[in-house]
């Protein structure tokens, strides 16, 4: 059995004291929102509490689908890659970037020179997208749809360079019989009410998905937990979303936690068990609230 951990949008905090010189443009907004609302819910006990109890899981390996940060400050990238060496080694967890990651122009660089190591494929060099990383019987396929946005607007996009390139990396992958598992910081399908939040072109995506197939889809970026399905070439594909791992318990959310996937079988017959942890009504300890048998 091989187990895969997946948390998300973490929001670390504290957010550092910016510079006035910082607060330019989309920060600007961004900041007063994590002062006025953020801060109060995006909470580093109850981030600990999660990773605790995920530690005592002993999961195989961790993947991370974004959001470390809050508005892309230059000092909030060192934090957060300290809070990655404590999850484990590069080589035990895998990171993908979310919007609040790449939130304005000219930061890019900043994840790429403290987290690369995080979202480095096996063949080396410098990170690209998408990447592949093999893990036991598993092909960790990380996508970015971080790209910076105007003002109000949490959109993603991948381009069609990366969709071109992933439906390569599936069929390779599908080839030496894998467990294809694709980490993206944003869900596939469109929500209601989610405009200013989509993967802009999440049908380029979905194309590549039922073209070539996948066995997971993994995502950030709705802060709830969420199971729905894509279809694929045989099957369907489970799409799982999973809360923010700092989020105090609110009714249009629900509370921070984490998935454990359990992962055996072979290409011919894959089982796959969702176990989904949470944190309680109190927010003093974490526990299984449910488990979906997804194939």
């Amino acid at each position: 059995m091989f187990v895969l951990a997946h948390l998300s949008d973490p929001h670390l905090a504290p957010l550092p004291q910016p510079r006035w010189s910082e607060l330019m443009g989309k920060r600007a907004t961004g900041y007063v929102n994590w002062r006025r609302t953020r801060s109060l819910i995006h909470r580093s006990d109850v981030l600990a509490r999660v990773v605790s109890d995920l530690k005592a899981s002993a999961p195989d390996h961790i993947a991370v689908t974004g959001d470390l940060v809050n508005v892309s400050l230059a000092n909030e990238y060192a934090p957060a890659r300290a809070w990655l060496e404590s999850l484990g080694p590069a080589q035990d967890v895998t990171l993908v970037p979310g919007n609040h990651d790449v939130y304005v122009r000219g930061v890019h660089r900043h994840s790429q020179s403290h987290w690369g190591d995080y979202m480095r494929g096996d063949a080396g060099g410098e990170p690209d997208f998408p990447f592949l990383r093999r893990r036991g019987p598993l092909a960790l396929i990380g996508l970015s749809s971080a790209v910076p946005t105007a003002p109000l607007m949490a959109t993603g996009r991948l381009g069609s360079t990366q969709v071109d390139k992933l439906a390569e990396l599936l069929e390779l992958c599908r080839r030496e019989g894998r467990f294809r598992v694709v980490l993206v910081h944003h869900p596939p399908q469109s929500r209601p009410r989610g405009h200013f939040k989509r993967l802009i072109d999440g049908a380029r995506f979905r194309a590549a998905l039922l073209r070539h197939g996948a066995e997971l889809v993994l995502h950030g970026h709705d802060h709830v937990h969420s199971v729905t399905y894509l279809e694929g070439p045989q099957r369907r594909i489970p799409v799982i979303g999973v809360p923010s791992a700092s989020l105090v318990p609110r009714a249009e959310h629900g509370p921070a936690g984490y998935h454990l996937y359990h992962i055996t079988g072979s290409a011919a017959a894959w089982r796959c068990q969702l176990a989904i942890r949470a944190l309680s009504g109190t927010g003093e300890t974490v526990s299984e609230i449910n488990r979906i048998v997804l194939y």
